[in-house]
């Protein structure tokens, strides 16, 4: 597969988000599928894995670890902290250097690993200070337990704070045809400081792949039923954006998710996104994302529909979340 770099790290041109392989997420979930889905992406050259220690409370890493046994030289390996229960059913964020080693501890062993390549702060405090909170993760990466930091959904300043304290590999933000925040001004400040850019969510939580158009396609339990952008009075809307990526997949003999990643691809170099996939089916239609080329007349009848979507991103229970201004 095609390689490109986050900061220092060199990592396949996809990346693969393992969070909805575990429970209430999207559904019933099978390990043994889930386990063989990812060893499949390593054997096609998908080596970058991206999971946190709260997905499934712990599961995830634990399954991650399970799949790669064996396999560590092969995977450029993320995970991430920082994310905790909050009052009322939210959530909150606690970046506090004693609670980040813990939880770095734990990662570390469920991962089964001694070193995790890229550690991520999930959410930042914004009663925290991000020096403080990079000096700490800086002390890791000395002590050989981290590669390089990564920060979640953080906004252009907080990205130049930290980058001050030590280099930072990697933002990491929702991205895609029906998310386009970042496009203001994270995208160029990561641009002119030489910091990767990972989109998660690239296909709209699988919207743009059409296998969506109405709340009854979604298991009981899939956290999607809590999105804004899938609620009756929006979901017509969005349906029709798909449609229209459709389209243009049919016209490159393409899938639709082939599409919306190949669109997310064209932005950049330092750009690599992450997809969600629990079936090497899925996994395997993805990856022609890779070579798919879109030509100007795709891209801007792309530009199009996104501006289209309609809804906001963020379901009330991330409302302790909220990103940077971005």
């Amino acid at each position: 597969m095609k390689m490109r770099h986050l900061g220092s790290l060199s990592v396949s041109g996809l990346g693969l988000g393992t969070m909805g392989m575990s429970p209430s997420v999207y559904g019933p979930v099978d390990d043994t599928e889930s386990v063989a889905t990812i060893r499949f992406a390593l054997d096609r050259g998908l080596t970058f894995l991206d999971t946190a220690d709260i997905y499934g409370e712990g599961h995830n890493e634990e399954l991650v670890g399970k799949a790669i046994a064996g396999r560590r030289d092969e995977v450029t390996l993320a995970t991430k902290f920082g994310i905790v229960p909050g009052e009322d059913g939210n959530l909150a964020a606690d970046n506090r250097p004693a609670y980040m080693r813990e939880r770095l501890e734990g990662s570390l062993e469920r991962l089964g690993v001694e070193r995790i390549d890229l550690y991520y702060v999930h959410r930042v405090d914004p009663d925290a200070e991000i020096e403080e909170i990079v000096g700490a993760l800086a002390t890791e990466v000395e002590a050989g337990k981290i590669g390089a930091i990564g920060l979640s959904e953080v906004g252009a300043d907080t990205i130049r704070r930290a980058q001050a304290v030590h280099p930072i590999a990697a933002v990491q933000s929702e991205y895609s045809l029906w998310s386009r925040d970042a496009e203001r001004e994270v995208l160029p400040t990561l641009a002119g400081l030489g910091i990767g850019f990972v989109p998660y969510m690239p296909l709209g939580a699988g919207f743009l792949t059409g296998a969506v158009r109405n709340l009854e396609d979604l298991e009981p339990d899939d956290f999607r039923r809590n999105l804004p952008r899938f609620q009756p009075g929006t979901i017509e809307t969005n349906v029709a954006v798909a449609d229209g990526v459709r389209k243009v997949a049919e016209r490159h003999g393409a899938e639709p998710a082939q599409v919306a990643l190949a669109w997310i691809l064209s932005r950049g170099d330092f750009v690599v996104p992450i997809f969600g996939t629990r079936r090497v089916s899925n996994l395997r239609s993805n990856l022609g994302a890779i070579d798919l080329e879109l030509g100007p007349d795709d891209l801007a009848e792309l530009d199009e529909l996104s501006a289209q979507v309609v809804g906001s991103r963020l379901p009330s229970f991330l409302e302790g979340l909220s990103p940077d201004p971005a």
